[in-house]
């Protein structure tokens, strides 16, 4: 509990911050989806002030996912018109008068998970981001590819000092996913970590593994990103078009882990020959069916998961974990009124690597 002194401090803080940001508008642009299949519409989205358990930001960068296509293609029954984006980075510009932890002119960001009930069974056991009634920013809800975003208080994170924006946004989906599944996998310095597709997820899991001291392997199918594979932090490239990838993988001992970034179920069940005893194969990208072959899973005791992105304790651990170590997230950045640029890109695999919708502070 707030002593009083506190809460006047609190207020008033506010209010001073408030003096400091720019006045908030009846009306702002926002990037709606108004029909299956259809594109981008910048439109004027009405302001609306925050109930209580929500905030509103002024976005600053917001990244685009793949998953934005679950909206424009209503791979789940989402509602439309729909604004997407759950890459969230953004300043508070105006918080209900019962907020207690988040304040105006704060540097906020928040990730695919956009809040939990807090009394499912999962919300019981702290696993929020499995939470039965899980929201999702862009997605069940209004997202970031607006000038404002609203969003639910225990959905958000402070975003530390240092980082960009720009640079920070895919890190809440992207970034979240690749490390809190390697962390996750009971890695250790040395151990074979072999990461399949050199994209928007797979550039960050090269990184992330090999800076955890992990011998980091790239998977791809041509010899074209060898070059950039080394250069992020693979130690041993595998050209599946030339060699075996489970084959090769077993050359080096079997991989501990597998973290496939590319969703295809036929080159996901190329490489599980290639995991060492007790080895797992982590679904990190979605797309089709993935056929095994059940006896090697016997007799290695090897395991198939998949992993969902994270709360925003676990987001925050990824920033400052890329921060510490010198994850580098490249991006291509648009303005607003090229968000369908940005999302073409991304969907036709030419992104370098991820694309990130930028605004003006």
């Amino acid at each position: 509990m707030l002593s009083a002194a506190q809460s006047a401090l609190h207020t008033v803080t506010n209010q001073l911050n408030k003096l400091t940001m720019p006045s908030i508008p009846q009306t702002y642009k926002g990037a709606v989806v108004e029909e299956k299949g259809g594109k981008f519409v910048i439109k004027d989205i009405d302001y609306k002030k925050p109930e209580e358990g929500k905030i509103v930001i002024k976005v600053l960068a917001s990244g685009v996912c793949h998953s934005d296509s679950i909206v424009v293609e209503q791979l789940m029954p989402t509602g439309l018109p729909r604004i997407p984006g759950h890459e969230i980075i953004g300043r508070v510009v105006e918080v209900p008068s019962s907020e207690k932890r988040w304040k105006v002119g704060q540097l906020v960001g928040s990730g695919w998970h956009g809040g939990h009930c807090f009394s499912c069974r999962q919300c019981d056991k702290g696993d929020y981001v499995t939470c039965d009634q899980a929201n999702i920013n862009g997605v069940v809800t209004d997202g970031g590819h607006a000038e404002y975003a609203t969003l639910r208080r225990e959905a958000v994170l402070a975003i530390p000092d240092g980082i960009e924006p720009a640079k920070a946004a895919p890190l809440l989906c992207a970034g979240v996913t690749v490390y809190n599944s390697i962390r996750n996998m009971d890695v250790r310095p040395g151990d074979v970590v072999a990461v399949q597709g050199i994209g928007g997820l797979g550039h960050l899991a090269i990184q992330v593994a090999n800076k955890m001291g992990c011998k980091t392997v790239a998977l791809s199918g041509s010899d074209s990103k060898k070059a950039l594979a080394t250069e992020l932090g693979a130690h041993v490239y595998i050209d599946s078009s030339k060699e075996d990838p489970a084959e090769a993988l077993q050359k080096l001992g079997g991989a501990k882990v597998i973290a496939c970034t590319a969703p295809s179920g036929e080159l996901m069940a190329s490489v599980i020959g290639g995991l060492a005893v007790n080895g797992q194969l982590v679904i990190l990208g979605v797309g089709g069916k993935v056929e095994i072959p059940m006896m090697p899973m016997i007799q290695k005791r090897l395991s198939v998961r998949g992993w969902p992105s994270g709360t925003p304790a676990d987001e925050l651990d990824t920033i400052e974990f890329a921060m510490t170590t010198g994850v580098d997230t490249r991006i291509e950045t648009y303005p607003l009124d090229k968000v369908q640029d940005a999302y073409d890109s991304m969907m036709n695999n030419k992104a370098r690597f991820r694309s990130v919708i930028v605004f003006d502070e």
